[in-house]
């Protein structure tokens, strides 16, 4: 078998966010006297780290970050988290996996109990072996830190091992590993962006990932 740990990305790879995450965003710049209608440009929050994503599309500043996000979970452990949908074809795909002994680990940058809410409410859950995303108190948020805790806590090996993601963030962290990355194309990750991050390979939709993942 080509890969016989994949860790997964939730946000834009396992399930579609796009309404909880921009509605918990707006919700969170609203408390911090940010007017934001349109909730279309917020859509690069999908799969970013949160506190620097806040910095870096609306200037916040490291301290104000921190409090946006606090609020940003407010309407979100309350509404966003439900506000959500898996893409078809993903809980055949988990399931063949699993029959195929498969190690599926989740790797989120979304708070491991966020992550684990979400999982269960769609009947996920029991299909991996483990779920792993940032912690509540802003510690272990970048994906590259994520990986790492993965690789360590749970004795993966590098090799057979994939991150499975949307954005870049993902190429990036699985690289700083030392394991290969897989980007999908159904995601919130634009074409140029996936090309510029250096995945070792692209699939367009989940049946191609299917595909590739069961060699």
């Amino acid at each position: 078998m080509k890969y016989s740990t994949i860790l997964f990305d939730l946000d834009g790879t396992i399930t579609d966010p796009k309404e909880g995450i921009t509605k918990s965003v707006q919700f969170a710049l609203k408390r911090m006297g940010i007017e934001e209608n349109d909730l279309e440009k917020l859509i690069p929050f999908i799969g970013a780290p949160l506190k620097a994503a806040f910095q870096e599309f609306y200037g916040l500043s490291e301290n104000e970050a921190i409090k946006a996000i606090a609020f940003y979970r407010e309407y979100f452990a309350d509404k966003g988290i439900f506000e959500n949908k898996v893409y078809e074809g993903i809980e055949d795909l988990l399931s063949e996996l699993k029959s195929k002994n498969k190690r599926l680990i989740l790797a989120t940058s979304k708070v491991s109990s966020f992550a684990l809410r979400i999982m269960r409410h769609f009947g996920l859950a029991d299909y991996l072996d483990e779920i792993v995303g940032s912690n509540l108190d802003g510690t272990r948020s970048e994906k590259t830190e994520i990986l790492r805790y993965i690789l360590d806590t749970y004795k993966v090996l590098k090799e057979g091992t994939v991150m499975v993601g949307d954005r870049k963030y993902d190429a990036v962290a699985a690289a700083a590993n030392g394991i290969e990355s897989i980007a999908v194309g159904y995601g919130y990750g634009s074409d140029e962006e996936l090309k510029n991050a250096n995945f070792t390979l692209y699939e367009k939709d989940v049946s191609a990932l299917k595909a590739e993942l069961m060699k």
